[in-house]
């Protein structure tokens, strides 16, 4: 496998923290000294990790011009996620509610960097994609991830009308969100198993994937703006499944 490209505080101090044997050396810029960065250096020492002194010219250059916030790690890909049924049976073993994100159609990898953090801290097991159409997990993905790419399983699946066939046949209702259901999210019970789906901005759900779904709902908007950025969205969305789960003595997410 070839190897690739972390950069930012965040996705390489998470990536540090969960498997450390992976990274195998860390670009740092000599010229930022403060706690932060001494503090990143030091777990990679610990780590055994090999250092290497550069400058933001040559991060910016193994970045692709990226944002690096002064660190850049080369790493190996860590292995393949098992299936979603193999995933699903380990939440269920350990007592935990699945909670799942399941986002069709998102392209932009910030987006889907925003919704894996948000899912990360809301937490949701995992997050679903079609396989055509969807962005993979990128170092862009990684870096506005925060560390979520590193501990959130995205399963990109060839059916997406499939897997969710798939979710149901487990009993996890579909919940789609669309501006022009006729049911608020809040009127919904979010406290058992189930897997929230988000369109991409504009074209929202495609057809048969909205045909799937259990039930649809819509976000409340109060304003002159029409929808919610797909990540904010999935935050609103994942956000009230967790309230309701612990708020409403529903069972939480594992």
């Amino acid at each position: 496998m070839n190897n690739k490209i972390l950069f930012g505080f965040h996705a390489v101090t998470v990536r540090l923290k969960t498997a450390p044997d992976s990274v195998l050396e860390l670009h740092h810029d000599t010229q930022r000294r403060d706690g932060r960065m001494r503090s990143l250096l030091e777990r990679a020492q610990e780590a055994g990790v090999k250092l290497v002194d550069s400058d933001a010219a040559g991060l910016g250059q193994l970045a692709g011009r990226a944002p690096h916030q002064g660190v850049v790690a080369r790493v190996k890909p860590l292995k393949a996620q098992h299936s979603i049924d193999d995933h699903l049976d380990a939440v269920h073993a350990a007592g935990g509610t699945p909670l799942l994100l399941v986002l069709d159609g998102v392209t932009d990898p910030h987006n889907l960097g925003a919704c894996l953090r948000v899912a990360d801290g809301a937490g949701a097991q995992a997050v679903i994609a079609p396989r055509d159409h969807a962005v993979g997990v990128n170092a862009t993905v990684a870096k506005v991830a925060s560390g979520a790419a590193e501990t959130v399983p995205y399963f990109m699946v060839v059916n997406l009308a499939r897997a969710l066939g798939e979710l149901k046949e487990r009993q996890i209702r579909i919940i789609g969100t669309s501006d022009d259901a006729p049911k608020s999210l809040y009127e919904v019970d979010l406290s058992g198993p189930v897997a929230l789906v988000l369109g991409a901005e504009g074209p929202g759900m495609r057809q048969l994937t909205r045909k799937t779904c259990d039930e649809l709902v819509h976000i409340p908007m109060a304003g002159a703006v029409e929808s919610l950025n797909v990540s904010v969205a999935s935050a609103v969305c994942l956000y009230e499944a967790m309230r309701q789960r612990k708020v409403l003595g529903g069972p939480e997410a594992a």
